[in-house]
């Protein structure tokens, strides 16, 4: 099944079916039907950086698809990172692993990133 594909079945009503949780410890991150579908290009930092990598950059992939939550409140756990161009990185905030997405500044809407999270009622 392409990534495509596995996420359309994520969808209902252009919102998040099921709760949203962390891939690696399971921290219940979203409630179901609070994340809004969006699709926008963005270069997000990787959860691993790779060895080789220059301590001044990072190694980024371009994630498209996003549960869009307009109150930072609505998370039920949800950590924030340090600011880089007028974003703030989501983390676990549990575990700490990330990012799982990002935190606009200027319009206050956090971005969570299908492709980095687990969709689950478990």
């Amino acid at each position: 099944m392409t990534e495509e594909a596995n996420f359309a079945e994520q969808i209902a009503d252009n919102h998040n079916k099921t709760n949203v949780r962390c891939q690696f410890c399971n921290s219940f991150m979203l409630k179901a039907r609070e994340g809004k579908y969006c699709e926008q290009e963005i270069d997000v930092p990787l959860m691993v950086q790779k060895q080789d990598s220059k301590a001044e950059s990072l190694n980024t992939e371009t994630l498209r698809h996003f549960w869009q939550i307009d109150d930072m409140m609505t998370f039920e756990n949800i950590g924030f990172s340090h600011t880089v161009d007028g974003r703030k990185f989501l983390v676990c905030a549990d575990c700490e692993r990330g990012p799982v997405g990002y935190h606009e500044l200027s319009t206050k809407h956090c971005f969570l990133a299908l492709k980095r999270v687990v969709h689950s009622d478990k």
